[in-house]
């Protein structure tokens, strides 16, 4: 399952299979509006750590988890990565709970943008003429909901960013994706542990708020290492760029989500800093896509 041959037909249901499940987790989470978010998260670290854990015995890749964990310097930037993708989902199950799914889709739009950013920033990367444009309209897109509505945008900026730097670390530590999630969350598990344990002795949700809450509570490991186990068998098999377009599907499904499902407030504003935002992204995807394309040319 997890070779790198290459196969994009496979590769692409794979992609398009792990965006659309990221994009529905919304419906997910709203099902769980009962039970506090922090406590949502718990259960969705430690039911991920047991499923990853079974897949890692199933998959026999205990020894790639020894050798990541080999290097002390790999350990650290795993544990921060752990902490901040921890402190992400916290905020996404947050918002969508408390009516901001647009906030979380409008994070997601722009996370790509802030990664070219950061690239620029702290790598020394050369910003594109295309990439520099995109950067302005998505930063005008955010001016326009902080002057026409009279707030930042701030979930979508933490989502981003947070999911930003937790994309650098993870480039810099020397482990692939599976092994790496086991053990973000295993740093986080005995944390976690005592929080649930106590929460269990004092009215917390699991086993005492129906059978259905707790299945779903459960069942959020699953909905949190299915699409990401789709989304490495893509990465895998598809050229980057391909599945960097792709991803842009988990938003619009959001956006799409809180806009008829939820009905969330969809006002003028919001609407001109999305169009400024969906401009950013067509002229970054399309600067992208003409770039692999000359490339492939080329080397005919």
């Amino acid at each position: 399952m997890f070779d790198s041959g290459k196969n994009p037909v496979a590769g692409g249901l794979a992609a398009v299979g792990a965006f659309v499940l990221w994009g529905l987790l919304p419906l997910y989470w709203k099902m769980l509006h009962s039970v506090p978010p922090l406590e949502v998260l718990g259960h969705r670290i430690v039911w991920s750590l047991v499923f990853v854990a079974v897949l890692m015995q199933v998959t026999r890749r205990w020894d790639e988890l020894r050798r990541a964990v080999s290097s002390v310097r790999n350990m650290a930037v795993m544990a921060v990565a752990g902490v901040l993708v921890g402190g992400n989902w916290f905020l996404y199950i947050w918002a969508v709970n408390n009516g901001r799914v647009l906030e979380t889709s409008l994070g997601y739009y722009i996370t790509p943008l802030l990664n070219v950013l950061m690239g620029c920033v702290l790598l020394g990367e050369q910003l594109s003429k295309g990439q520099k444009a995109a950067l302005v309209l998505a930063a005008a897109g955010v001016a326009v909901q902080l002057t026409m509505l009279g707030r930042l945008p701030w979930v979508a900026l933490v989502l981003a960013g947070s999911f930003s730097v937790y994309g650098l670390l993870r480039k810099t530590a020397n482990v692939e994706s599976v092994p790496g999630l086991f053990f973000e969350t295993a740093v986080l598990t005995p944390v976690v542990l005592v929080y649930l344990v106590w929460l269990d002795g004092n009215g917390g949700a699991f086993g005492h708020a129906g059978t259905a809450v707790s299945l779903l509570l459960a069942g959020a490991g699953v909905c949190t290492s299915v699409p990401l186990l789709l989304f490495a068998f893509a990465a895998r098999r598809m050229h980057l760029g391909t599945v960097g377009i792709l991803q842009y599907i988990a938003p619009t499904i959001a956006f799409m989500l809180g806009v008829f499902v939820f009905d969330e407030p969809f006002s003028a504003g919001r609407l001109i800093s999305f169009c400024f935002i969906w401009l950013a992204v067509a002229i970054y995807s399309g600067e992208s896509l003409w770039k692999r394309r000359r490339r492939a040319v080329q080397q005919e």
